[in-house]
């Protein structure tokens, strides 16, 4: 049996309606998958990125991270389910905002 690999956002709301905590997960969480540059300064993964959706934070994971680093992509999607957070896949992530 094999998953289906997509891209997908995972929610900073848990499944109960709460906000997650601490504010700045997003951020924690993709930097995780983050290098520094040779100006030194942090860059986000193009694969891993912080965002917003309907004024909740979020992070979008592209589905080509599943080719690069299988292990990563399974970190992240288990991440959102054992902390009970709200995903939504591509084709639900239209209004998904960019930060960073």
């Amino acid at each position: 049996m094999s998953a289906t690999v997509v891209s997908f956002t995972i929610i900073g709301r848990t499944a109960d309606g709460k906000s997650f905590r601490p504010s700045d997960w997003a951020d924690r969480l993709c930097g995780i998958m983050s290098v520094f540059g040779a100006d030194r300064k942090m860059k986000f993964s193009p694969y891993v990125r912080p965002g917003t959706m309907n004024g909740d934070k979020c992070v979008m994971v592209d589905e080509r991270l599943h080719k690069l680093e299988p292990l990563a992509y399974k970190f992240l999607a288990n991440f959102a389910t054992d902390n009970d957070l709200k995903v939504e896949y591509a084709e639900e992530s239209a209004s998904v905002s960019v930060t960073g």
